[in-house]
């Protein structure tokens, strides 16, 4: 097969200015301002970073490949360069036929002009002559799904509606090489199907498809290969699910039941308040050493805070381990604010009647901060592992099979006729009293 994407010993290096920015080394914006601001700079030690390093591999025609990794493991920076927005330090590409990207929201928008406008600005950038976005117009709009908007100002326009339109436009350029940056985050279900079949028709047509995302779930069903980037490395290539399942594993820090977080890639945050770590318990206190679909439990969070805070807030995100967003928990929306947090170590209890996830194995991702300031986050933190039960009172036990989640349900007989024969035979006074059992 014929390659559309060579890499070879790529690597990035950035510059950390004296203010904590980070300077794009080969961008000549960046080196005009660099030049400007020196008089006026302290001369300091220059300190640098390598975004990536000696990052290898080649992507053949009709691949979709999945690039995952933790945040600020190099993913952004090696699309960026691979879409010739910035140049590496060291190493080279080589790519056949046109490369289309969506990287960020809004790339090569105008904020003034409309909707309409920037489908003929943004396709003339990604390439298209004027006759061929006027032949596709029509499709990319109802692609889109912004047709009652497309005459209005594009900075009028929602984030999700600019990335729609932006991939709508990318994705009916009919590119050789798509490069897609968590297009997959934004828009309803409808669109994101449109998302997907979009890119199996460019794989069906022999075109390339890269695709960053954290949804595993999406990287599994869309990819046939993942490569894993770790540290601004090739941590893993191989098989979309081999590589995801490598990738999950990697992510707690701590066993099931409690332990001390070790982490330091995957926190943020200002630093007032830090996680310690997190237990799971039963309502009477104890440890939980196994739970159980349907079972109360108690997730207790511990901290540190360094100094006394005023106000608080705690929340925590719930995921598959394929990175679907199950649900979010946090003391905002019950309208809860921690009035005063006194220095040193303390806890907070989230306490969950029923815990309605079939089995499997969930990851927990935590934050503390208060209104836009945060305090900590952790990603992934640490992982709860739900062992099946007889949620139903049967003995029968669902699995991932039937869903991620269950619901406490009633099943009802009361509009059969129990008098009425079934396939020749009378109901029997048993059965039909059977029947007429509801079922919780």
């Amino acid at each position: 097969m014929t390659s559309s994407i060579i890499v070879e010993d790529l690597s990035k290096r950035y510059e950390i200015g004296t203010q904590g920015k980070l300077y794009w080394d080969n961008q000549l914006r960046d080196q005009l301002v660099r030049l400007l601001r020196a008089p006026f700079r302290q001369r300091t030690r220059k300190e640098t970073i390598w975004a990536l390093r000696n990052v290898s591999f080649s992507v053949q025609e009709g691949e979709i490949v999945g690039i995952i990794g933790r945040n600020g493991a190099g993913k952004s920076t090696l699309l960026k360069i691979l879409s010739k927005v910035t140049y590496p330090t060291r190493g080279r590409i080589r790519s056949r036929g046109r490369v289309a990207s969506l990287l960020e929201v809004g790339t090569g928008f105008h904020e003034e002009l409309t909707g309409r406008e920037n489908i003929f600005l943004n396709g003339s950038i990604l390439g298209m002559k004027k006759r061929e976005v006027h032949a596709k117009f029509d499709a990319i709009v109802a692609f889109s799904g912004i047709e009652r908007f497309i005459d209005t100002p594009i900075k009028r326009y929602s984030s999700g509606m600019r990335l729609r339109l932006g991939f709508a436009v990318a994705a009916h350029l009919d590119p050789d090489v798509l490069i897609i940056d968590e297009v997959l985050a934004v828009g309803d279900a409808a669109f994101q199907k449109n998302c997907v079949s979009a890119m199996h028709n460019l794989q069906r047509g022999g075109r390339t498809v890269l695709f960053v995302s954290h949804n595993m779930a999406a990287v599994e069903n869309l990819c046939s290969r993942g490569i894993w980037l770790a540290e601004g490395s090739v941590q893993l290539d191989g098989s979309a699910r081999e590589v995801i399942e490598a990738y999950m594993n990697s992510l707690t820090s701590t066993d099931s039941v409690s332990g001390e977080f070790t982490m330091t890639g995957q926190r943020h945050g200002s630093g007032e308040i830090r996680f310690t770590r997190v237990e799971f318990r039963s309502t009477d206190g104890s440890l939980q050493e196994v739970t159980r679909s349907g079972n109360a439990i108690v997730i207790r969070l511990h901290y540190r805070a360094n100094e006394p805070i005023e106000h608080g807030h705690f929340a925590l995100r719930l995921s598959t381990e394929h990175g679907t967003l199950i649900t979010e928990a946090g003391t905002w929306y019950h309208g809860l604010d921690v009035p005063l947090i006194p220095p040193g170590e303390g806890y907070v209890d989230l306490e969950i009647d029923d815990l309605n996830l079939v089995s499997g194995r969930y990851y927990l991702s935590l934050k503390a901060g208060y209104e836009t300031h945060v305090y900590d986050t952790l990603e992934n933190a640490v992982y709860l592992d739900v062992e099946e039960a007889p949620i139903y009172g049967s003995s029968r036990c669902i699995d991932s099979r039937q869903g991620v989640v269950f619901f406490r349900q009633r099943w009802r007989f009361d509009g059969i006729d129990h008098a009425a024969t079934v396939e020749g035979n009378s109901v029997d006074a048993n059965s039909a009293a059977r029947a007429s059992r509801v079922a919780r």
